[in-house]
């Protein structure tokens, strides 16, 4: 897994402040740089998971309710 995703130009900060903006959510200033890399590495990790390869005969897990 690589830490740098795909797409260089997505803003993970402006994100963060956009995301926290559309919900109302006040997040302390001191914060934003932990929040940016977390958004960082879950980021790199999607795109490592869109890039594994899966046949076309695979199918979807069963959902199993109680």
């Amino acid at each position: 897994m690589t830490d740098t995703p795909k797409n260089p130009a997505f803003d993970h900060a402006a994100y963060a402040s956009a995301a926290a903006a559309m919900l109302a959510l006040p997040i302390d200033p001191a914060w934003m740089p932990t929040i940016v890399a977390n958004l960082r590495v879950l980021h790199a990790a999607a795109d490592h998971v869109g890039t594994f390869p899966l046949p076309d005969e695979a199918e979807a897990a069963s959902i199993f309710t109680a």
